[in-house]
């Protein structure tokens, strides 16, 4: 079966083909670096990390730009506010940014660019759209140093299909509109692609150009990184839904004005995550940054959340929906912690395997993540069923069944970036623990307490059942649970879980 994605554009489901065979050229856009990361960017970037590792495990090789846009008001104002450099601001945050994503298991990107390391490309971009009649400068007079200053547009009225890509009628966005005479635009619509220097604003937010000193719209910044390090056409180009306009159209204007070829063959837009049904931003002041809710749930839990979604399907963001998905992801892992797990290689799996077929079947349409999830629930109740035919039986062979159930579903997991924890100590909860590995000992578990010092109340309560002081044994399993851990024994021994 091929690879279907739904193109934005055409509005359809179409048959995935590359432009170099076995390549994929894959832009997605970025963060505004001015303040730590939200849910609804963890949505975004979750979304296109699961989209990129399926590409790849079906054997493209994929280069993969996410810009950083490191210049503009927001980032001005902000760095003004509190007294340091651009610069400065847009490191810390660009270093909390890939804490938040490496927590939550984001793979890097072939490449990152930061758009003033790449304004050269956007100055030749803009100079060949105005060579070409499709950009105009607006006169705005003296710039910060005595020199002549132009505001620099995009005419969109050279674009007969801007609009295309989000359904939107520019007769119908013009509607009550009139040209704002004061900056000098042709049409109120037009995208600004270089902005003069204010002389109030930093020396740190100015280029020289031939336009006079200023700094790039945000449009013309994807436009100019895109191309630079993928080529003039991409064959997939991905963002939130809110981007398609202005940002997506300006981008396919711009780009297609200066190269003269398609921009981009497929367009990738996820869905927005809402709160009280209205999009979550940092604009409307009802978001939750990352670290703020990695506070109160594991990080693979917001992954599993958001996972478990479609990308292109709104997802509504509660406590009561994260503390679901928890319950469910422990399902899996517990499902995984019930014996032994063999070399769990994604380039191993034998797609021909009923459960490994549903699931391809399933990413190959459109990257169907509900579906693929509901096969590896499907695959942890066949687990169980091993392991229970296996406790009646006493047959090796249903022993070598679960094994190679669980090795499955480890490896199914890693296509979508999850199950790749150690079981026991997911289950322990000894993850949450800065720093935390699949290495437990003298760590605390979720409840607070050591592993060792767990260890020793079980070791006190087994020698109490020895003993036949059954109170004293009870006594000391309802004071663990009171602590947040559930005892679970079995005739191998007694484990323990930490109750989230």
């Amino acid at each position: 079966m091929s690879l279907r994605i739904y193109n934005t554009l055409a509005r359809q489901l179409q048959v995935f083909t590359p432009i170099e065979p076995g390549h994929v050229r894959l832009y997605v856009c970025g963060l505004t670096v001015y303040d730590y990361c939200h849910i609804g960017h963890a949505r975004a970037n979750v979304a296109f990390d699961v989209v990129q590792r399926w590409l790849q495990v079906s054997g493209y090789k994929v280069t993969y730009v996410r810009n950083i846009t490191d210049i503009d008001d927001k980032i001005i104002r902000r760095a003004l506010e509190n007294g340091e450099s651009i610069r400065a601001l847009t490191s810390r945050m660009i270093d909390a940014m890939h804490q938040d994503f490496d927590a939550l298991n984001i793979e890097r990107p072939s490449f990152e660019p930061r758009a003033t390391d790449h304004v050269p490309a956007m100055l030749n971009m803009i100079q060949t759209l105005e060579q070409k009649g499709l950009a105009y400068r607006s006169n705005s007079g003296a710039g910060a140093g005595g020199e002549h200053a132009s505001d620099v547009n995009l005419s969109i009225r050279h674009f007969p299909n801007y609009g295309q890509l989000s359904g939107k009628s520019l007769d119908d966005l013009r509607a009550g509109e009139r040209v704002a005479v004061s900056e000098g635009k042709q049409d109120p619509l037009d995208p600004v692609l270089w902005k003069s220097a204010k002389p109030e604003e930093p020396d740190d937010a100015k280029w020289p150009s031939v336009f006079g000193p200023g700094r790039p719209g945000w449009h013309i910044e994807c436009s100019a990184m895109a191309c630079e390090l993928l080529g003039k056409t991409l064959d997939i180009h991905g963002g939130g839904a809110d981007l398609q306009f202005p940002h997506h159209e300006t981008e396919i204007a711009q780009s297609e004005g200066a190269n003269g070829q398609t921009f981009v063959n497929t367009w990738m837009h996820n869905g927005f995550i809402n709160v009280d049904n209205e999009k979550m931003s940092k604009s409307l002041g009802n978001f939750f940054t990352i670290r703020d809710v990695l506070k109160s749930f594991d990080a693979e839990t917001i992954r599993f959340f958001v996972v478990r979604a479609h990308y292109r399907s709104p997802l509504n963001y509660s406590d009561v929906h994260l503390k679901d998905a928890r319950q469910s992801l422990r399902r899996l892992y517990t499902a995984l912690d019930t014996g032994p797990v063999g070399e769990a290689k994604v380039a191993s799996i034998d797609w021909s395997h009923p459960f490994a077929a549903r699931f391809k079947a399933a990413m190959d349409e459109d990257f169907a993540t509900p579906e693929a999830v509901a096969v590896l629930f499907d695959l942890a109740s066949e687990i169980n069923k091993a392991n229970a035919d296996k406790a009646n039986t006493d047959k090796a062979q249903d022993a070598t069944a679960a094994t190679s159930l669980r090795t499955l579903l480890k490896a199914l997991g890693a296509c979508l970036g999850l199950l790749q924890s150690d079981p026991r100590a997911y289950l322990q909860g000894l993850l949450n623990a800065p720093g935390s590995s699949t290495e437990a000992e003298g760590r605390e578990a979720a409840a607070g307490l050591s592993p060792t010092e767990i260890q020793a109340q079980i070791d006190l309560r087994t020698q109490a059942k020895k003993d036949k002081n059954f109170a004293e044994a009870d006594r000391i399993r309802q004071g663990l649970l009171a602590q947040g851990i559930a005892l679970k024994d079995s005739p191998s021994g007694t484990t323990w879980e930490a109750v989230p």
